[in-house]
């Protein structure tokens, strides 16, 4: 079954990659230009380093929506999209070698991702259409939230876990709901690596059956959701191709080079960089809001 899986997922891949290739092309045509800031050099080394670190499990989410408001590479109602669309292909990468080699209940890795995958192309399809503002607000919050689940997981609250590699009954439907409702957060920003982390821990299963299961669920829905976002043209297309290109390379070395490393220090740095976009992002949306100018309808004659 884990290799019929493994099959589907390669077939996702390729439509993802012919469906990019023709909106793109299709986008290029109607001279629809990408506002985004051409830096190929940094949007590489954002992507190398994110999905580095997103391997060994800590996130790229958080971390690269951190990069792009630190240099302000790309508009703020584009992060959500460039994000779920430059790491498409890394994620699945990582997604191929994890499912492979850690043992976990076929039958709940497939539900859990199914209730992914449902979540992302929900909220993909509302979050795609979002104004500016909404989106700084959204990301904003959301980017505290996983500030808050990577703080609860440094401490170790929620991730002593147990011994099972699979859920049943009203364990099973709790999954699946936290999973669906992680998937339509993710089109937001909010990674899904820690809180899912968190969620099959708080249902008993072991932590190590987590990997397979986040990163499958992100490799089916970043291809789904991301394709919603590049046919609203609400992603960056150069950030995305240089994020894509770099991230591989970065899986493949943390995968089957490095493999573990003494991250607790890595993590707190994350946890603070985190923060920082956070209120940046809340900050740009209230000074924007600020310099809105307010618009006086005029009152007829008769009225005074």
């Amino acid at each position: 079954m884990k290799d019929i899986l493994l099959l589907l997922l390669v077939g996702v891949t390729l439509w993802f990659i012919w469906a990019w290739w023709r909106l793109a092309s299709r986008a290029r045509a109607a001279g629809q230009a990408d506002a985004s800031k051409p830096f190929a050099a940094y949007h590489s080394l954002v992507g190398f380093v994110a999905n580095f670190l997103d391997t060994l499990g800590i996130g790229s989410f958080a971390t690269t929506t951190s990069a792009f408001k630190f240099r302000g590479t790309v508009p703020d109602e584009k992060i959500p999209g460039t994000l779920n669309v430059g790491y498409a292909l890394p994620t699945i990468a990582e997604a191929l070698i994890y499912i492979k080699i850690v043992d976990v209940d076929v039958w709940t890795l497939l539900l859990m991702i199914a209730a992914a995958v449902s979540g992302g192309w929900l909220g993909a399809g509302i979050v795609s259409h979002w104004s500016r503002r909404k989106v700084q607000i959204g990301m904003g919050i959301a980017l505290l939230v996983a500030a808050a689940f990577m703080l609860r997981a440094q401490f170790q609250a929620s991730t002593a876990g147990g011994i099972s590699l699979e859920l049943r009954g009203a364990l099973l439907v709790a999954g699946l709901v936290g999973n669906f409702a992680l998937g339509a957060l993710m089109t937001l920003g909010i990674g899904l690596y820690a809180p899912c982390l968190i969620l099959v821990s708080l249902l008993g299963m072991n932590p190590k059956a987590a990997f397979p299961i986040m990163m499958g669920s992100c490799a089916f829905l970043m291809p789904v959701s991301g394709i919603r976002f590049i046919r609203e043209g609400s992603y960056s297309l150069s950030a995305t191709v240089a994020m894509a290109i770099a991230g591989i390379p970065g899986v493949l070395i943390a995968a089957y080079i490095v493999r573990s490393l003494p991250l607790t220090y890595v993590r707190w740095l994350v946890v603070v960089v985190v923060v920082y976009a956070a209120v940046m992002m809340l900050r740009s949306a209230v000074l924007e809001r600020r310099a809105t100018p307010v618009v006086v309808a005029p009152q007829p004659a008769g009225d005074q």
